[in-house]
């Protein structure tokens, strides 16, 4: 094992022995057909269906609606209300409340700008690009440097990942994921000095902190950071995380109030049904696993505290040993396993660990290890597989579960309607509880492929040796043959 993680991770051999200019352009032809394909078939898809099998934008509509609160338009702006906000009735039906920061809300009045008709198409497009952007800093991250290699391996990883569930339940929901992603991956991935001038990017970690300014699970990079002695990249990221929360008194005092003094950025239960099929979470598990949201609780508490623990000091441990984009990886992963909440969209993190993975196999096989090359190539290709959207009738589901057409593995067993838990609150009648056999397979596949990626990660942590380096080594720094670095060859 030690050997098969050592030969996986070594120094990598010198770009001048891979480099050619025809394997580059091949590359990019391949990323071109790639992406055209996986984008021509959403298209034909979206195209060929009705509006309810592509698109029902909920989220958006809630980002909308706390985007003209903010802007105090009636009637979703009632000035009668404490917390006009927060005290919202909601939307639609199921009467979705704003379940996101004062911040969010105050970026999210840029949407409600646009109109709604309008935002929808534009809500799909900055998805679309949003993808592209997390696959560039990724590779960009992982030493890519000629233009040509790297738009290559972006287009081909980002051809490769468009058709996954969490992908398409985002552009579904009209969620934000795939941009918080960006900003992450941008802020953290980005070199420590300006490619040109050699200057430093001081600000570097403030963009994760605006990130967590908008969802609050992104603060899990600010101890990670900690941990990996990034003592200034930690500290930006708090002034980040620390001018959202600012800026959300100065404009919407009550609702701050209300949010942070109040206790409301803790009741994950405004959310919805923390047991249901789409929350992949150790909490989701647990609560499915004890029968009620409180028979499970007390045990989900003691279970977090210690994932969080062991993962903050794994993923601090893999950056401290020479490979800090594993670190920045297992912390994201920390983060989405400890959430009370981690809908299925939320695991829009498997694009930047598909393409590390990719990473490694190439790395790998240009050293002549073979078997090691084989293992990251089958965990990449098993990662876009466990985590695609297939439908449901490929398994014999009639009606879908979820939607007009639910896509995934995670939608085979029956699910409860969301509108039950607001009518009946927990009730043990509920579907989650009554799984046996492959449903509590098939319900938990990402939680169980995220324990399952904990574990790999935590003995590589432990396995490794401790690189040999004399500079707080980064995703995105190309120092020429430092070991341990993730820098790939002919990059």
């Amino acid at each position: 094992m030690v050997g098969q993680v050592r030969s996986v991770l070594a120094r990598p051999q010198s770009a001048a022995q891979h480099d050619s200019a025809p394997g580059r352009w091949l590359l990019l032809v391949a990323g071109l057909v790639a992406f055209g394909v996986a984008l021509g078939g959403y298209v034909i898809y979206m195209v060929g269906h009705a509006k309810g099998y592509t698109m029902d934008p909920v989220d958006l509509a809630v980002y909308r609606s706390g985007g003209l609160i903010v802007r105090h338009i009636r009637p979703y702006y009632d000035p009668h209300l404490a917390a006009p906000l927060y005290d919202w009735i909601g939307y639609g039906q199921l009467h979705l409340p704003f379940t996101y920061t004062p911040f969010a809300a105050v970026a999210f009045a840029l949407i409600s700008f646009v109109p709604y008709q309008l935002s929808l198409k534009l809500s799909v497009a900055v998805d679309l690009v949003a993808l592209l952007a997390v696959v560039w800093f990724t590779v960009g991250g992982l030493g890519y440097r000629r233009l040509t290699t790297r738009a290559g391996a972006t287009l081909l990883g980002a051809g490769a990942l468009l058709w996954t569930e969490p992908v398409l339940r985002t552009i579904y929901l009209g969620q934000v994921n795939l941009v918080l992603l960006a900003l992450i991956m941008w802020d953290l991935c980005q070199p420590d000095t300006l490619l040109n001038t050699g200057k430093s990017r001081w600000w570097k970690g403030f963009g994760t902190g605006i990130a967590a300014g908008i969802k609050l699970v992104p603060l899990i990079f600010i101890p990670y950071l900690l941990v990996a002695r990034k003592f200034r990249q930690a500290a930006m990221a708090c002034a980040g995380f620390a001018f959202t929360v600012l800026l959300g008194f100065v404009l919407l005092p009550r609702d701050s109030t209300k949010w942070w003094f109040d206790g409301l950025f803790a009741q994950d239960k405004r959310t919805g049904f923390t047991g249901w099929a789409g929350n992949q979470s150790l909490s989701g598990l647990i609560t499915r696993l004890a029968g009620s949201i409180d028979s499970g609780r007390p045990a989900w508490i003691v279970v977090a505290v210690l994932v969080a623990a062991a993962g903050v000091v794994c993923a601090g441990l893999l950056d401290r040993k020479g490979h800090a984009m594993l670190g920045l990886l297992m912390a994201a992963l920390t983060g989405l396993l400890v959430s009370p909440i981690s809908w299925d969209h939320h695991w829009v993190w498997i694009v930047p660990g598909a393409i590390v993975a990719a990473h490694y196999a190439v790395q790998a096989w240009r050293r002549g290890a073979r078997r090691a090359a084989t293992a990251c190539g089958l965990l990449a290709v098993a990662i876009v597989a466990w985590f695609g959207a297939w439908p449901t009738k490929f398994f014999h589901v009639t009606p879908p579960n979820l939607g007009t057409d639910s896509l995934g593995l995670l939608w085979i067993p029956k699910n409860t309607n969301p509108s039950w838990y607001q009518w009946y609150g927990d009730q043990r009648w509920f579907p989650e509880y009554r799984w046996h056999g492959s449903a509590l397979i098939w319900g938990n596949a990402y939680i169980l492929a995220g324990l399952a990626m904990f574990g790999l990660l935590l003995a590589t942590s432990l396995l490794l040796p401790a690189a040999r380096k004399d500079h707080d080594d980064e995703p995105g720094r190309d120092p020429a043959g430092e070991r341990g670095h993730l820098r790939l060859p002919a990059a």
